[in-house]
């Protein structure tokens, strides 16, 4: 890939220039690493784009879908954690975003999808599971918090020794989930695509990559509604 072998040529350069020695010069960033840093550099420049056109009188077309979609993701948290959702829509809309582009970046001749490989998703859900934690210990207090994996609401104080180790796998699970789900869901699709691709190229691939669309949309969706089942449970409080 032209923009991968470019990163490392640069990297490469640099690493020279500084008298490190490199053992392969063409592999000293990792692909998806490039992909990551593309994805941040779109939104970047999208929203220097946005922000210098911002107008409360006359709103351009990409401000109205960008505020529709914020007022979308906005309700969503309203719904699942109630008035002080939206206190967490910079991160929820965040991870949705990046997720969503790493999905469906594979599209564009010359890229591949960001979330094709497990470091990323890996990073996305453990980005997700330390902040839904460290909300819950900001929401409710360290020792409160952490009474809630052993004595959850409902549960007998008796049961502590078994609800323990019952709710640590539970919570250690969901990074394994959101990974490795949104992981083979992308790697599964963008497979299939290639080996139709090497028998009947341009065609039969296409409803594939159409079928791509949905489902790297749908994974992105998914994986901002667990955030915030997720967000929601930590949080909540016998006042919410």
């Amino acid at each position: 890939m032209l923009v991968v072998e470019l990163v490392n040529w640069i990297a490469a350069a640099i690493a020279g220039a500084l008298g490190i020695h490199v053992a392969d010069p063409t592999k000293i960033v990792p692909d998806y690493l490039v992909m990551c840093g593309l994805i941040t550099l779109t939104v970047l420049v999208l929203g220097l784009y946005v922000r210098s056109r911002l107008s409360i009188e006359n709103p351009g077309r990409v401000q109205i879908v960008l505020e529709d979609l914020v007022a979308l993701v906005g309700g969503m948290l309203d719904e699942d954690i109630g008035h002080k959702g939206r206190r967490y829509i910079t991160l929820v809309a965040t991870i949705g975003t990046f997720i969503l582009i790493g999905n469906l970046m594979g599209l564009v001749p010359g890229l591949i999808p960001a979330t094709m490989d497990i470091n990323v998703t890996l990073g996305c859900a453990l980005t997700v599971w330390v902040y839904y934690h460290w909300q819950g210990m900001k929401e409710q207090g360290l020792v409160a918090y952490l009474k809630h994996f052993a004595a959850p609401p409902g549960i007998p104080v008796f049961l502590a020794p078994i609800m323990l180790p019952i709710e640590v796998i539970s919570h250690v699970s969901r990074v394994l989930s959101l990974s490795i789900r949104l992981f083979g869901n992308v790697f599964g699709e963008k497979l299939v695509v290639l080996i139709l691709a090497s028998i009947v190229p341009f065609v039969i691939p296409l409803p594939i990559m159409f079928l791509g669309v949905i489902i790297g949309t749908l994974q992105a969706f998914i994986f901002m509604k667990l955030t915030m089942i997720y967000l929601s449970a930590a949080v909540a409080t016998e006042h919410h």
